[in-house]
Protein backbone atom coordinates (compact mmCIF):
# COMPACT_ATOMS: atom_id res chain seq x y z
CA UNK A 1 0.00 0.00 0.00
CA UNK A 2 3.05 2.22 -0.16
CA UNK A 3 1.99 3.38 -3.65
CA UNK A 4 -1.38 4.48 -2.28
CA UNK A 5 0.31 6.54 0.45
CA UNK A 6 2.61 8.17 -2.11
CA UNK A 7 -0.37 8.98 -4.33
CA UNK A 8 -2.26 10.39 -1.35
CA UNK A 9 0.65 12.63 -0.36
CA UNK A 10 0.86 14.00 -3.91
CA UNK A 11 -2.91 14.44 -4.11
CA UNK A 12 -2.98 16.44 -0.87
CA UNK A 13 -0.93 19.11 -2.64
CA UNK A 14 -2.91 19.02 -5.90
CA UNK A 15 -3.58 22.31 -7.66
CA UNK A 16 -4.77 20.87 -10.98
CA UNK A 17 -8.06 22.78 -10.97
CA UNK A 18 -9.66 25.75 -9.25
CA UNK A 19 -11.39 23.60 -6.61
CA UNK A 20 -8.14 23.65 -4.66
CA UNK A 21 -8.85 27.31 -3.89
CA UNK A 22 -12.13 26.61 -2.10
CA UNK A 23 -11.50 23.27 -0.39
CA UNK A 24 -11.00 22.83 3.31
CA UNK A 25 -9.60 19.32 2.86
CA UNK A 26 -8.65 16.97 0.09
CA UNK A 27 -10.95 13.96 0.46
CA UNK A 28 -8.78 11.14 -0.82
CA UNK A 29 -10.47 7.91 0.28
CA UNK A 30 -10.97 5.63 3.23
CA UNK A 31 -11.21 1.95 4.04
CA UNK A 32 -9.50 -1.35 3.40
CA UNK A 33 -6.64 -0.60 1.03
CA UNK A 34 -6.54 -4.22 -0.16
CA UNK A 35 -10.29 -4.63 -0.56
CA UNK A 36 -11.61 -6.58 -3.54
CA UNK A 37 -14.33 -3.95 -3.91
CA UNK A 38 -14.16 -0.16 -4.27
CA UNK A 39 -17.14 2.19 -4.12
CA UNK A 40 -16.69 5.40 -6.14
CA UNK A 41 -18.91 8.44 -5.77
CA UNK A 42 -18.80 11.74 -7.63
CA UNK A 43 -17.41 14.36 -5.22
CA UNK A 44 -17.18 15.31 -1.55
CA UNK A 45 -19.99 17.26 0.05
CA UNK A 46 -19.79 19.84 2.81
CA UNK A 47 -19.31 17.36 5.69
CA UNK A 48 -16.74 15.42 3.72
CA UNK A 49 -14.82 18.63 2.96
CA UNK A 50 -14.81 19.51 6.66
CA UNK A 51 -13.74 16.05 7.87
CA UNK A 52 -11.58 14.99 4.92
CA UNK A 53 -13.37 11.62 4.76
CA UNK A 54 -15.77 10.47 2.01
CA UNK A 55 -19.42 9.67 2.72
CA UNK A 56 -19.72 10.96 6.29
CA UNK A 57 -22.65 13.35 5.79
CA UNK A 58 -26.34 12.46 5.60
CA UNK A 59 -25.93 10.51 2.34
CA UNK A 60 -22.95 8.65 3.78
CA UNK A 61 -24.81 7.69 6.92
CA UNK A 62 -27.68 6.48 4.74
CA UNK A 63 -25.23 4.48 2.61
CA UNK A 64 -23.82 2.91 5.79
CA UNK A 65 -27.31 1.54 6.53
CA UNK A 66 -27.33 -0.25 3.18
CA UNK A 67 -23.87 -1.72 3.81
CA UNK A 68 -25.06 -2.90 7.23
CA UNK A 69 -28.30 -4.32 5.78
CA UNK A 70 -26.37 -6.55 3.34
CA UNK A 71 -23.62 -7.44 5.84
CA UNK A 72 -20.74 -5.60 4.17
CA UNK A 73 -18.63 -3.95 6.86
CA UNK A 74 -17.68 -0.43 5.80
CA UNK A 75 -14.14 -1.03 7.06
CA UNK A 76 -13.80 -3.99 4.68
CA UNK A 77 -14.30 -1.92 1.52
CA UNK A 78 -12.62 1.14 0.09
CA UNK A 79 -14.69 4.27 -0.55
CA UNK A 80 -13.63 7.29 -2.59
CA UNK A 81 -14.88 9.82 -5.13
CA UNK A 82 -13.85 10.89 -8.59
CA UNK A 83 -13.27 14.44 -7.35
CA UNK A 84 -11.10 14.87 -4.30
CA UNK A 85 -12.28 18.43 -3.59
CA UNK A 86 -15.80 19.71 -2.99
CA UNK A 87 -17.47 21.65 -5.79
CA UNK A 88 -18.99 24.89 -4.43
CA UNK A 89 -22.54 24.48 -3.12
CA UNK A 90 -22.34 20.74 -3.96
CA UNK A 91 -22.95 21.40 -7.63
CA UNK A 92 -22.26 18.65 -10.15
CA UNK A 93 -18.60 18.28 -11.06
CA UNK A 94 -17.50 19.98 -14.27
CA UNK A 95 -15.90 17.73 -16.90
CA UNK A 96 -12.59 19.57 -16.59
CA UNK A 97 -12.62 18.98 -12.82
CA UNK A 98 -13.25 15.29 -13.38
CA UNK A 99 -10.40 15.24 -15.91
CA UNK A 100 -8.09 16.87 -13.35
CA UNK A 101 -8.93 14.26 -10.69
CA UNK A 102 -9.18 11.09 -12.76
CA UNK A 103 -5.42 10.43 -12.59
CA UNK A 104 -5.70 10.33 -8.79
CA UNK A 105 -8.57 7.85 -9.00
CA UNK A 106 -6.65 5.71 -11.49
CA UNK A 107 -3.68 5.62 -9.13
CA UNK A 108 -5.94 4.66 -6.23
CA UNK A 109 -7.50 1.85 -8.22
CA UNK A 110 -4.11 0.65 -9.42
CA UNK A 111 -2.73 0.57 -5.86
CA UNK A 112 -5.78 -1.15 -4.35
CA UNK A 113 -6.22 -3.53 -7.30
CA UNK A 114 -9.86 -4.42 -6.64
CA UNK A 115 -11.84 -6.96 -8.60
CA UNK A 116 -15.07 -4.94 -8.44
CA UNK A 117 -15.84 -1.23 -8.75
CA UNK A 118 -19.26 0.05 -7.72
CA UNK A 119 -20.23 3.49 -8.96
CA UNK A 120 -22.41 5.46 -6.58
CA UNK A 121 -24.69 7.47 -8.82
CA UNK A 122 -25.06 8.56 -12.40
CA UNK A 123 -22.08 10.90 -12.56
CA UNK A 124 -19.56 8.27 -11.47
CA UNK A 125 -21.22 5.66 -13.69
CA UNK A 126 -21.28 7.93 -16.74
CA UNK A 127 -17.60 8.65 -16.30
CA UNK A 128 -16.37 5.17 -15.37
CA UNK A 129 -18.76 2.79 -17.12
CA UNK A 130 -19.71 4.85 -20.16
CA UNK A 131 -21.16 8.18 -21.25
CA UNK A 132 -24.45 6.61 -22.38
CA UNK A 133 -25.06 5.08 -18.93
CA UNK A 134 -28.51 5.91 -17.54
CA UNK A 135 -28.87 5.22 -13.82
CA UNK A 136 -32.63 4.63 -13.97
CA UNK A 137 -32.16 2.11 -16.78
CA UNK A 138 -28.81 0.53 -15.95
CA UNK A 139 -28.50 0.47 -12.14
CA UNK A 140 -27.69 -3.00 -10.86
CA UNK A 141 -26.41 -4.23 -14.24
CA UNK A 142 -22.91 -5.67 -14.38
CA UNK A 143 -20.32 -4.56 -16.90
CA UNK A 144 -16.86 -5.90 -17.65
CA UNK A 145 -14.46 -2.99 -18.08
CA UNK A 146 -10.84 -3.98 -18.51
CA UNK A 147 -9.83 -6.03 -15.49
CA UNK A 148 -12.85 -4.97 -13.46
CA UNK A 149 -16.40 -6.07 -12.92
CA UNK A 150 -18.43 -2.87 -12.58
CA UNK A 151 -21.91 -1.93 -11.48
CA UNK A 152 -23.69 1.26 -10.51
CA UNK A 153 -26.32 1.95 -7.91
CA UNK A 154 -28.28 5.04 -7.04
CA UNK A 155 -26.32 7.66 -5.17
CA UNK A 156 -27.45 7.71 -1.54
CA UNK A 157 -28.30 11.41 -1.79
CA UNK A 158 -30.73 10.59 -4.63
CA UNK A 159 -32.49 8.16 -2.30
CA UNK A 160 -32.86 10.87 0.32
CA UNK A 161 -34.58 13.05 -2.31
CA UNK A 162 -36.61 10.22 -3.86
CA UNK A 163 -37.46 7.43 -1.40
CA UNK A 164 -39.26 5.45 -4.13
CA UNK A 165 -35.82 4.19 -5.26
CA UNK A 166 -34.92 2.66 -1.90
CA UNK A 167 -36.18 -0.84 -2.75
CA UNK A 168 -34.24 -0.91 -6.02
CA UNK A 169 -31.13 0.17 -4.13
CA UNK A 170 -31.57 -2.62 -1.60
CA UNK A 171 -32.03 -5.17 -4.38
CA UNK A 172 -28.86 -3.92 -6.09
CA UNK A 173 -26.92 -4.00 -2.83
CA UNK A 174 -28.05 -7.57 -2.14
CA UNK A 175 -26.55 -8.61 -5.50
CA UNK A 176 -23.36 -6.66 -4.77
CA UNK A 177 -23.12 -8.42 -1.40
CA UNK A 178 -23.32 -11.81 -3.13
CA UNK A 179 -20.40 -10.88 -5.39
CA UNK A 180 -18.52 -9.43 -2.44
CA UNK A 181 -18.96 -12.61 -0.38
CA UNK A 182 -17.74 -14.73 -3.31
CA UNK A 183 -14.61 -12.57 -3.49
CA UNK A 184 -13.98 -12.94 0.25
CA UNK A 185 -13.93 -16.76 0.08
Amino acid sequence: MQNLEITKEKCLNCRNCSLCDTRKNVVFGVGNESSPIVFVGEAPGENEDIEGIPFVGAAGKFFDKYLLAVDIPRDDVYICNILKCRPPKNRDPKPEEEDACLPWLREQIKAINPKVIICLGRIAASRLIGPDFKITRDHGKWFDKGNFKMCAVYHPSALLRDPSKKVAMLEDMIEIAKVYKELKV
